[in-house]
Parts: structure tokens; sequence; C-alpha cells
């Protein structure tokens, strides 16, 4: 990847798609490279155009966002998809991490957030909106946390146990920067260690385990 992220956007609404490009083009540093109206458009265009990142949306016709996520995510050297999706849409949001999607972005959500989804995710960071991880929280993860680490965490140290509550929070790597005080690249080794000791592929993974082992808890900061 260059300087200029080059981004995909899947969607089957050309509003939604034009809206998206007009935000994202306005960026000196981001370019969309192509557009998608459907899931097998999205997978002839993710090996035709080689896009870094690309949003994808989860209702689509032909091949749904979950479905050509699974098919992009088998190509050699996948970009990075992150998921567009609604509060309606709760059901959706495992299967998509299932799926292989490495962030999350609410489609009502500000002009900055989507920028910001997109850097992340160009960098290897994973934008999770809270409210979404808190959704996922409600549904998926397992309550009373433990009175110390849980045993599959045992393995971090007290620092990256800091860095995953606040990962677990939805801060991005450089908030979490500020929140620590340390610099982001410091954040960037963290997380990379955090990952290899828990044998996962993402901090969207690490997120979903940090809430399932009781570790975080909804409401905790």
């Amino acid at each position: 990847m260059g300087e200029t992220i080059r981004v995909l956007i899947a969607d089957d609404q050309t509003l939604v798609r034009t809206g998206f490009r007009v935000i994202l083009e306005a960026e000196g540093d981001i370019e969309v490279v192509a557009e998608a109206g459907t899931g097998a458009e999205a997978v002839r265009q993710a090996r035709q155009a080689r896009p870094d990142v690309i949003l994808m949306d989860i209702r689509m016709p032909e091949l749904d966002g979950l479905a050509a996520t699974e098919e992009i995510r088998r190509h050699a050297d996948p970009p990075t998809i992150v998921v567009l999706t609604t509060f309606d849409q709760n059901e959706y949001v495992y299967r998509a991490l299932r799926a292989g999607a490495a962030g999350f972005l609410l489609k009502d959500a500000p002009s900055t957030r989507l920028i910001a989804a997109v850097r992340a995710a160009a960098t290897g960071d994973s934008l999770i909106e809270p409210a979404i991880t808190r959704r996922l929280v409600e549904r998926f993860a397992a309550p009373p946390p433990p009175s110390g680490p849980p045993a599959v965490l045992a393995a971090l140290t007290e620092r990256e146990r800091d860095v995953l509550r606040l990962m677990a929070r939805g801060l991005s790597n450089a908030e979490i920067a500020a929140e620590l005080v340390v610099a982001e690249t410091t954040v960037k080794t963290h997380v990379a260690r955090i990952l290899a000791k828990l044998n996962i592929r993402d901090r969207v993974q690490a997120v979903v385990l940090a809430y399932q082992s009781g570790f975080a808890t909804r409401g905790q900061r």
C-alpha cells in the first residue's frame, strides 16, 4: 500500500455510495477506486481494483455482504473489510465477525468516523463503534466477571491487559495512546503482542474474547 488509501464502496444504494465517495475523496490521502452495488460485484471489484479497504454493506442483492466478505477473505492478500451496519441489524454483527470483518461502522455515523474507520483499517487498526460493541456484548458476552484475570488472559502483562480493556471500549490505537499517555507505536506493539499471545486474528476477536471471558463488562471504564 502506498501513501494513498484505495477504497472500494459496496452498497446497493447509489446515494449512499455517492455520499461516501464525496466524503472520502475530500481527503487528500483517500481514493475511491471502485464501487459495487451487489455482493457479487464487490467480489469481482475486490480482485480487479485491489483496494486496501472495503466498506461493505450487509444487505445487498445477488450475494449479501457477509457472503461477499467470506469470499473476499479467501483471496490472496485480501483487503481489510469494514462492515456497514445499522441498529436493526444486530443479528448480523457476530456473523460478520466470523466472516472476517475487521471493523464495524454505523451507516449514520458522522463523516469524521467514516474517515477514521478507513484510515484505521488501512494501517492494520480497527475502529469498532462503541454502540456496536455494547450490542455485541449484550447478546454474546458471558456475565459475571471473575475476581482476577481469566486464565485465557494469564499470558498478558498488566499493561497489555490495560490496552485490552481500552480496546474493549472501542478505542482506536491513537485514542488508547492518549488515554495511557504513551506513543501510538507503543500501543501498536502491545496490540500485536496481545493478538499473538491469545492466538487470534485481529482486535475485533480480542474484544469479543475480553467480554466473553468476563474480563471486560458493560459500563466498565
